[in-house]
C-alpha cells in the first residue's frame, strides 16, 4: 500500500492538474523502483480521502493509467501495478503449445515486426490444458497483450478442441488484449484478434490445386500420428479424406513411416513429421527409386532445408502469421484473418 507523502506528491499551488500529479507520482515511484510489478496501490476512495482529492480526479488518473496498461484492476481486489518498464510500449505474453521450428519462425517474425519498443515473453504449455490454464491464471493481469496458440491434447495423446474450462480461461482475458493464432475460435468477441489456419480446407484446397499431378499415382498415403506428445489437428485428416473420396482416389492413413516399408511404385506419401520424412527419403534412396517419378512425397509445412532438397510442400506462411499478429498490436486494430496456405511444387512430386 502506498504511504502518504512517500509516493504521492500533490502540490496545491501548482497549475498542473491534480489528476496529472497523481499519475506522475505513481509513474515516478515505478521508475525509482518503489513500486514493483503486481504491487497493490490504494483504491480510488482511499486515495481520495487520504489526499483530499475529489473522487473524479483520482478516477481520471487511474483511468488514464489503465489505458496505458500501467495499472490493472481486479474485481473485488483493487488496483495493481501492471507495467514497470515505462519505456516499453507493449508488454506481450506469447503462449505456444510446443517449441518447434515453425513456432519459432512465427515468434521471430512477430518480435522483429514489433521492434525494440516491445517486450515479449515466450511461454510453452506443451499442449497440456492444466498447464495452459495455470499459466494464464497467474499472468492474466500482467501483460498488455496475450498472443495464444490454442492446441491441446487429451489423455489419449490426441488433438482435441477447447473445452468449456479452456474457453472460460481464454475469455477471462480482456477482449482488446487477446490475439489468437493458428486456430479459429469463433466464440471470441470482434474486439479480439485472430489469425488462423483452416486445417480441413487448407489441405483439401492444396491437393485440389495439384490434382492433375496426383492422378499419376495409384495410391496416396497420409502419414498422420494418431497419438503424439504434440498431436496435430484432426482437420488435416478430415480434409485429406474428403479430397480422396470426392476424386475416387485410393488412400490409406498410416501412423508413421515404418522401417522396411512396403514401398510400391507410383505411391504418393503426404508426410507431417520431420522424422518420418527423413526415414522415407532414406528408404527411397536405399532402393534406388527416384523421387517424383517412382515414389512421390509431399511434406506438410515448409522449411529452408526442404526447399534446398527439392521437397514439394503444403504450408502456411509462418513469417506472415507473425507479422500480422504484430501489426494488430502496432496499429491497435485486432482483426480476423485466415492466413494463406500454399502448395509449392518442387521435384518430389
Amino acid at each position: 500500500m502506498l504511504k502518504r507523502l512517500e509516493y504521492i506528491n500533490i502540490d496545491t499551488n501548482s497549475r498542473i492538474p491534480k489528476y496529472k500529479q497523481v499519475m506522475d507520482s505513481i509513474m515516478k515511484s515505478i521508475h525509482m523502483g518503489s513500486l514493483g510489478m503486481g504491487q497493490k496501490i490504494p483504491s480510488i476512495n482511499e486515495l481520495s480521502e487520504e489526499y483530499l482529492l475529489s473522487r473524479d480526479t483520482v478516477e481520471k488518473a487511474y483511468g488514464l493509467l489503465k489505458k496505458q496498461n500501467i495499472i490493472a484492476s481486479v474485481k473485488g481486489k483493487g488496483y495493481y501495478i501492471a507495467k514497470t518498464d515505462l519505456s516499453i510500449q507493449a508488454n506481450v505474453l506469447f503462449l505456444i503449445n510446443k517449441l518447434s521450428t515453425y513456432k519459432m519462425r512465427i515468434f521471430n517474425s512477430f518480435v522483429n515486426t514489433l521492434g525494440a519498443n516491445a517486450k515479449v515473453d515466450l511461454d510453452i504449455y506443451h499442449c497440456e490444458p492444466l498447464v495452459f490454464r495455470d499459466i494464464l491464471d497467474k499472468k492474466k493481469n500482467l501483460y498488455d497483450y496475450y498472443v495464444i496458440m490454442p492446441h491441446f491434447k487429451n489423455e489419449n495423446l490426441q488433438h482435441m478442441g477447447c473445452t468449456d474450462d479452456i474457453l472460460k480461461t481464454i475469455h477471462s482475458i480482456p477482449n482488446g488484449k487477446l490475439i489468437i493464432m493458428d486456430r479459429n475460435l469463433k466464440s471470441l468477441s470482434k474486439e479480439s484478434g485472430r489469425i488462423y489456419q483452416d486445417f480441413t480446407e487448407d489441405i483439401y484446397d492444396a491437393l485440389t490445386t495439384a490434382l492433375e499431378k496426383l492422378n499419376k499415382y495409384k495410391k496416396i498415403m497420409l502419414v498422420y500420428p494418431s497419438k503424439a506428445v504434440y498431436p496435430y489437428p484432426k482437420g488435416i485428416v478430415t480434409g485429406f479424406k474428403r479430397f480422396c473420396i470426392q476424386h475416387a482416389i485410393d488412400y490409406e492413413i498410416l501412423d508413421e513411416i515404418y522401417d522396411s516399408m512396403e514401398l510400391q511404385l507410383n505411391d504418393l506419401y503426404i508426410i507431417i513429421e520431420e522424422g518420418d520424412l527423413v526415414n522415407l527419403v532414406k528408404q527411397v534412396r536405399d532402393r534406388h527409386y527416384k523421387l517424383g517419378e517412382d515414389i512421390g512425397i509431399i511434406s506438410y509445412n515448409d522449411t529452408p532445408l526442404k526447399e534446398l532438397l527439392g521437397i514439394t510442400v503444403m504450408s502456411t506462411n509462418f513469417k506472415k502469421m507473425g507479422e500480422e499478429a504484430a501489426n494488430m498490436i502496432l496499429n491497435n486494430n485486432p482483426i480476423d484473418i485466415k492466413n494463406k496456405f500454399h502448395f509449392i511444387d518442387r521435384f518430389s512430386l
